[in-house]
């Protein structure tokens, strides 16, 4: 119930505080005096929401700040709305309770994305929002005839918010999360939910329709097996009785080869035996023939040196023999006969001795002159030959050594070698170079060949029959054999595998299902619950719906038999998307569009009481008509106040305020209301007195 409204510079009032009691309360007033104000004043405190164009237009002009300020009453609990707008428009927003004479702050501002909200404060205590409100309480100017006018589903919706099926649409959409939730927690456990049955149960069948194909394929796989592994078994068998002969045909391989590196190694060595015996024989049948000249050169040599020494004998006294003359030559040269006499003396002398004489001294050193020159040839003559008799005499002595290394004392020694050179080249030429298993002893040449040949001989017997070739399309056979087990060894993992995912998923599924099952069920219940008693179209809100609406019909068209109309009675109709309004006159149905201005209006006002008497018992409970004798004549205006007026005097009605605006002050003379305030337009503001 309203107690007050307190406005300060909002729209044409400045300063205005109007009090409320149960009952009628009247605002009579020319046009444009300031009573539709107090509706903006109204909704503005409790929800923000006004007519006017913008929020900064409520202000007062000239004003900086202005207020509305609303108290108000739910049951036993006092409460107290406050908003303020400031010049820049920004609106302040305050929700008090009075406890024990105190404020205690509700709610403030609206902040909506923190969670604060004065207006969802307000909606949730009085259980309207702004637009629930305009139609249901709050009828303005000219739009009494909305309530049979307006789109018939939000009628509808109205209805469900009077009766508080609203209400219920928080409960189904609370109980949808609920069931949400509860799957939620159920497919966290289980990984699924109910919803997911008939999908789980498909998987199933599935995986129970690929484990009856793989059975059969597992079993024609594992006797593929068996038969592969006989058959691997028997190649197996085959070889094992091959592999020692196989052995012995590397071994014999191998001797062969060592007997023919061994015999190829053997023929390398002879012939290199064999050339150096040559080059020995070469040498030394040379150094013999060499050898067989040393008496006569050492003879040569002897008489040789001797010469030289006679021509170095000769040389040297001739040499001697010219440094005599010589010296005497220059006795000669001092000596010289002056007129017959001697020059030591002066003794007179036929002629000078020889000794003496230059010509005789000269003569002597030609001549010894030429000697020297013959012994000198002679010299050179027997030094080149004794140079040559020395070079033989050299090769004389290489030759004994050469003779003394190889140890060849004579011709004899000589003829064993060449014996020998004859003996390696036959050899050489009659090893043979590749190895033939036949005749086994061209290849024995020594002791170790002929051991080496009597082994491969044995083993030649020993693998008589064995073919290589055979034996490795066996060891073929075997490998493919074991790659075609290897891969039906894979493809049977395979399958097993594949068998027992499948059987583990399918025993998990199906002990899914059973809880499932059991979820499903109990979800059916929620959702049975939910359809049938929180939904608005249920069984539950239907009945409440039903009932509300006879009862606003009934109260309805005992409102409307007072306007002296023809339409005694009025039902509304719940369908399944809105409700259907239908007039009677009588037992005759009346077509809506067919009334007139007047009767549309008695209509939507006995429809505006009839709902309002029946959410008097709700936490709203007072009504405003704004003009509401627009469109009626005198007499049914006097009506319309003889009604309300009744109502209240019966106490028939639970709305504890009814708040009338007009300009029609005449016809609320001589009647029974509670309270009147004039309100009056001047230069300082709306001026409101109480008659």
């Amino acid at each position: 119930m309203l107690q007050s409204v307190e406005i300060e510079n909002f729209l044409s009032h400045k300063n205005t505080k109007l009090t409320f009691d149960r009952g009628v309360t009247v605002f009579v007033g020319q046009n444009g005096a300031g009573k539709s104000s107090i509706i903006d004043a109204i909704t503005f405190a409790l929800f923000g929401e006004h007519i006017r164009k913008s929020t900064k237009g409520l202000l007062r002009r000239g004003s900086n700040q202005s207020y509305a300020k609303v108290e108000f009453s739910i049951g036993n609990r006092q409460f107290e709305a406050v908003r303020k707008i400031d010049s820049k428009g920004t609106v302040g927003a305050v929700l008090h309770e009075k406890i024990n004479g105190e404020l205690i702050q509700l709610a403030a501002g609206e902040r909506r994305q923190f969670g604060e909200s004065m207006t969802k404060t307000i909606e949730s205590l009085i259980g309207l929002d702004f637009e629930k409100l305009k139609v249901a309480s709050i009828v303005q100017q000219g739009e009494l005839q909305t309530i049979i006018e307006a789109d018939p589903k939000k009628f509808k919706e109205l209805v469900n918010a009077m009766i508080g099926i609203d209400k219920l649409d928080m409960a189904f959409e609370s109980m949808k999360k609920t069931i949400d939730a509860f799957r939620v927690t159920v497919k966290s456990r289980l990984g699924y939910d109910d919803t997911s049955i008939d999908a789980l149960q498909n998987k199933i069948d599935t995986l129970l329709k690929e484990i009856t194909t793989l059975e059969p394929q597992k079993k024609r796989l594992e006797s593929d097996k068996l038969s592969q592994e006989h058959e691997f078994f028997v190649l197996q068998q085959n070889i094992e009785s091959e592999i020692p002969k196989e052995l012995k045909i590397k071994e014999l391989e191998s001797k062969k080869e060592d007997l023919l590196r061994y015999l190829r190694n053997s023929i390398v060595s002879m012939k290199r035996e064999l050339a150096e015996k040559e080059r020995k024989f070469a040498e030394c049948t040379n150094s013999l023939s060499v050898l067989s000249l040393k008496s006569q050169v050492e003879s040569d040599v002897k008489h040789a040196q001797l010469e030289i020494d006679r021509i170095s004998a000769e040389s040297k006294k001739i040499v001697e023999e010219m440094a005599t003359i010589r010296s005497q030559q220059d006795i000669a040269n001092r000596l010289h006969l002056i007129d017959g006499k001697c020059p030591v003396c002066d003794s007179t002398v036929d002629k000078l001795n020889p000794l003496f004489d230059e010509k005789y001294i000269t003569s002597e050193l030609e001549t010894l002159k030429k000697k020297t020159e013959l012994l000198a040839k002679d010299n050179i003559t027997i030094q080149n030959k004794k140079k040559e008799l020395d070079m033989k005499l050299q090769q004389i002595i290489k030759a004994e050594g050469v003779l003394s290394l190889n140890n060849i004392k004579s011709p004899d020694d000589l003829t064993k070698l060449e014996d020998e050179i004859s003996k390696l080249q036959v050899n050489t030429k009659d090893i043979p170079l590749e190895i033939s298993t036949g005749n086994m002893v061209q290849y024995a040449i020594d002791e170790y060949s002929t051991d080496v040949t009597k082994s491969i001989s044995v083993l030649v017997q020993e693998t008589q029959g064995f073919d290589v070739n055979n034996f490795r399309n066996l060891k073929s056979k075997l490998e493919q054999q074991r790659r075609v087990l290897s891969t039906l060894d894979q493809d049977i993992g395979a399958v097993n595998t594949k068998l027992s995912l499948h059987k583990d998923e399918s025993e998990k599924i199906s002990l899914v299902l059973l809880e499932l099952q059991d979820v499903k069920q109990y979800v059916s219940s929620l959702e049975t619950i939910r359809s049938q008693i929180y939904n608005r179209d249920g069984p539950v809100a239907t009945s409440l719906r039903s009932w509300a609406l006879g009862m606003i019909s009934q109260k309805a068209s005992e409102y409307l038999s007072t306007f002296n109309v023809k339409i005694q009675r009025i039902t509304l109709e719940d369908k399944s998307r809105d409700i259907g309004i239908t007039c009677y006159s009588g037992n005759s149905e009346l077509d809506l569009e067919s009334l007139s201005g007047g009767e549309k209006v008695s209509v939507a006002l006995a429809l505006r009481l009839g709902m309002a008497h029946f959410m008097g018992s709700s936490n709203l409970n007072f009504i405003i008509l704004d003009e509401p004798t627009t469109h009626l004549d005198q007499e049914r205006r006097k009506s319309l106040v003889n009604v309300l007026t009744q109502a209240f005097e019966s106490n028939i009605d639970a709305i504890s305020q009814f708040i009338i605006i007009t300009h029609d002050s005449e016809i609320f003379e001589n009647s029974n209301i509670d309270a009147i305030y004039d309100f009056k337009s001047t230069p300082e503001g709306t001026v409101v007195t109480p008659i």
